[in-house]
């Protein structure tokens, strides 16, 4: 690729701006000064350094961030500050979408992504894939409340019964529910129709991958081989779904 190309495609900068830095010599290419917008470069393993900033090439962006309550997953938002304003410039450019979203008031574990595929793959709900929530209730957990979510409750303007995965007590006003889909509100609609009512909501974990304990509120990480590959598994204590006719 076009050494001003990789630039642009990571969110560097304009196509005239990329050119400019490598002109300006501000560029290395594994420790290499290249002078030459046009001079084709192999990708694999690319090590990049601007201004004595690091990056390392990605073919595509995938991240999780620690999304703080008060913020939308709109880069237009209407009444709070938007995620996307917590994630750098460069992430901006490359066009990073949220891979799903989570209300203005729910927190926890949210990814992103620039690659089309990821985001249908971890968005349908064709692919089961896991999100698992602590919910906090303003009436306190039971049996037959338990049992109604796993069961199945019925939301308004829903042809059928919703049923969660997976649904446990946690403490007296506290559950862990894990949900294949992504209705509108759908946690909240769920705990109304089974006759409690959702006071706060966490999103711990996709598929099984968990927000790292050390990832600060409001902070984002990349997403290495090893994350993706969770995203794809099931939390132990959450058993798989059963196999599609």
């Amino acid at each position: 690729m076009q050494a001003y190309r990789i630039l642009q495609s990571q969110g560097l900068g304009s196509r005239r701006d990329c050119r400019d830095l490598i002109r300006r010599q501000r560029v290395l290419f594994d420790s290499m000064l290249v002078t030459d917008p046009e001079q084709e470069l192999a990708c694999d393993n690319l090590e990049l350094s601007v201004d004595g900033q690091a990056y390392r090439y990605r073919q595509y962006a995938y991240l999780a961030l620690h999304k703080p309550a008060g913020y939308e997953c709109s880069r237009q938002p209407r009444d709070h500050a938007s995620v996307f304003s917590l994630l750098p410039e460069t992430l901006l450019r490359r066009g990073v979408q949220c891979v799903g979203r989570l209300d203005q008031d729910t927190t926890g574990l949210l990814l992103f992504s620039d690659d089309g595929g990821f985001i249908h793959e971890h968005t349908s709900p064709k692919k089961q894939i896991g999100k698992t929530y602590r919910v906090t209730c303003k009436h306190p957990v039971t049996p037959d409340l338990i049992e109604q979510l796993q069961t199945g409750v019925q939301l308004h303007d829903e042809p059928a019964p919703i049923s969660a995965r997976f649904c446990r007590a946690v403490s007296e006003h506290q559950l862990e529910l894990v949900i294949d889909e992504g209705k509108y509100h759908q946690v909240k609609r769920m705990l109304a129709a089974a006759g409690n009512r959702v006071e706060s909501l966490h999103r711990s974990a996709v598929g099984g991958f968990v927000l790292p304990d050390d990832l600060a509120v409001g902070a984002w990480q990349w997403l290495e081989a090893e994350e993706l590959s969770a995203l794809k598994t099931h939390l132990e204590n959450a058993p798989s779904p059963s196999p599609q006719p």
